[in-house]
């Protein structure tokens, strides 16, 4: 496997995403349970690099916030290609309450969205759409 640790558009994707990572875990949280998923055009995913350089970029930005992290990352999906991260770090007792509920949100809104009419994905805060447009901004801001 290719390593992309000095591949100067990793760098740059890594940086833009470190603000985007911390702001993924829920307030009151101490920087725990943060999770990041875009879903992006295949074509657009080779254009960034590929799958392997965004997740490469994710795992880079996620060491700059000390999280220990489990990343997926698949081209051809019928969503295009889908990239995601998340915290895998034990949660001190004094965050579990905060982060637990942030799941719990998370997973109902999600389940809501699977059960609700077909059509456009809404914008909303934490949605993938707009993690993903957040996405899309940040790395076209950072590339030159």
């Amino acid at each position: 496997m290719a390593s992309y640790a000095k591949d100067p558009r990793c760098l740059a994707m890594a940086e833009a995403l470190v603000p985007l990572l911390r702001r993924t875990c829920p307030e009151g949280a101490g920087g725990y349970g943060g999770s990041y998923q875009v879903n992006l055009d295949d074509e657009e995913a080779v254009g960034l690099g590929g799958v392997e350089l965004i997740r490469a970029a994710m795992r880079k930005a996620a060491r700059q916030l000390d999280w220990k992290v489990t990343t997926i990352g698949w081209i051809g999906t019928r969503f295009g290609t889908m990239v995601a991260i998340q915290d895998t770090r034990d949660v001190p007792e004094e965050f579990r309450a905060v982060v637990d509920a942030a799941r719990n949100e998370r997973m109902s809104a999600a389940v809501a969205r699977v059960w609700s009419e077909p059509g456009e994905t809404p914008v909303e805060r934490g949605s993938v759409a707009l993690m993903t447009q957040e996405f899309r901004a940040a790395v076209a801001a950072a590339t030159p």
